[in-house]
């Protein structure tokens, strides 16, 4: 199958080994991947915060990088993006678009999926030979939960790693309190509900707090760190992408 990825503004700045991890799992699953370069932000912190308009040349922009119809699904890292490009995306270009502009959100928002549930539910497979010989635990961020609905996806695709070990996370389902501005906005409530994650965190006694969002590991690891915790965070991919002869090794702290 021919693969765009997006590697989101976040990948792209702060998180490329998430980027990197998702490019090597699907290359190594048999895919062909097509990397566009100039993709850019899906727009996504503009519709959030209420500026809607402001980001009509971004969703112009992802529709003309991906529309290719020679590519066959385009893959993210984020369920955030991806929530954004299938549900956010069109209404933008409904509201303050052209048809040229609508015509070409149509052509990609449904060939767009999060890693997960391309992995799952277009590629078909769980197994996906993966190696993580560490202690786990899972947190499913909002959008990816409640948006995109990938459900136990990502989970099917973790108790498949070999070596791993799945441990719960209580109240999973609970936000961590970052969503995007609202961390800056509301820095109390923010902080608040953080406090809550990473007591549930550190409960599970894991090495690593995964997700399919490097957004809400980016804000769970901030928190892990300042407490000294000992865990670290992980994006999902990482953790996807890591096999026997190619493992992630973890710092001593974490282990």
């Amino acid at each position: 199958m021919r693969v765009g990825l997006f590697a989101t503004c976040l990948g792209d700045t702060l998180f490329p080994d998430a980027v990197k991890a998702t490019a090597l799992l699907l290359t190594r699953l048999g895919h062909e991947l097509v990397f566009p370069p100039d993709q850019t932000c899906c727009g996504q912190m503009h519709v959030n915060t209420g500026y809607q308009r402001e980001p009509v040349p971004l969703v112009r922009r992802f529709a003309e990088q991906f529309g290719d119809p020679s590519i066959d699904a385009v893959v993210m890292p984020s369920g955030s993006c991806a929530g954004c490009v299938r549900h956010q995306h069109g209404l933008v270009a409904e509201r303050y678009g052209d048809a040229a502009l609508r015509a070409g959100v149509a052509s990609v928002e449904g060939k767009t999926y999060e890693l997960s549930e391309f992995l799952v539910d277009v590629a078909g497979t769980v197994d996906v030979g993966a190696y993580f010989p560490h202690r786990v635990t899972y947190h499913p961020t909002c959008h990816s939960l409640r948006m995109v609905r990938v459900g136990e996806k990502p989970l099917r695709l973790l108790r498949a790693v070999e070596g791993i070990d799945l441990v719960e996370l209580p109240e999973a389902d609970a936000c961590c309190g970052f969503g995007g501005t609202f961390a800056v906005k509301n820095a109390a409530t923010s902080s608040a509900m953080l406090a809550d994650k990473i007591g549930n965190v550190t409960s599970t006694g894991a090495a690593v707090c995964t997700a399919g969002d490097s957004s809400c590991l980016m804000h769970i690891g901030g928190g892990l760190s300042r407490i000294r915790s000992g865990t670290r965070t992980l994006h999902l991919a990482e953790i996807l992408a890591a096999t026997r002869t190619a493992p992630h090794t973890l710092t001593e702290a974490t282990r």
